[in-house]
């Protein structure tokens, strides 16, 4: 277990503040002309996605937070909960929605997506950056449109809608930034 001080803090350095996990977003090294150094910050607390201003002392210490990541694949939801498989050890990993809303829009059962813990409780799942998922809802496609500028909107069997080519059909399997959430390809 490492600690850091406020004056080693830079962008995406994750550490423990009142037994949550922040990582800094944005910061800034202050020295006024008169008073001491200080370090101001944007700081997110990963578990719950907030982001707060705040100013620190740059001799002031924290814990660092060791962030544990495993590729694992998506089984079933029950209700409310969502059930990973580790896929060394097949154990299930139940993860509430409101933990996985967001990574919904792009994954189907049995993608794989990488889940983030800290001390052994997990807070993020993120997908693949790039999904291949059927488009189960649009206007017909244009023959020949494939040069022809312009979009529509689709829906994907996730539910996500995002813009598409005037060419791509209902039942066509496209592939998706997930980071985006744009249209990257027909396959």
């Amino acid at each position: 277990m490492g600690f850091i001080t406020a004056g080693d803090f830079k962008k995406g350095i994750t550490f423990v503040m009142d037994d949550t996990v922040q990582v800094i977003v944005d910061f800034q090294h202050v020295k006024p002309g008169k008073g001491a150094a200080f370090v101001r910050t944007k700081i997110k607390n990963i578990m719950t996605g907030g982001i707060i201003e705040k100013t620190f002392n740059p001799n002031e210490k924290f814990e660092t937070a060791h962030i544990e990541r495993k590729k694992m694949e998506y089984s079933y939801n029950d209700g409310d909960l969502y059930y990973f498989m580790d896929q060394e050890t097949y154990d299930m990993v139940p993860i509430s929605k409101d933990m996985v809303d967001e990574a919904l829009k792009f994954i189907k059962e049995n993608m794989v997506c990488e889940i983030a813990f800290f001390r052994g409780i997990p807070f993020s799942v993120t997908p693949e950056n790039f999904v291949e998922l059927e488009v189960v809802d649009c206007e017909p496609g244009i023959p020949g449109a494939t040069a022809q500028p312009g979009t529509k909107q689709a829906t994907l069997e996730t539910g996500f809608t995002l813009q598409v080519p005037l060419f791509v059909n209902k039942g066509d399997k496209i592939r998706v930034d997930t980071r985006s959430g744009e249209y990257m390809s027909r396959i």
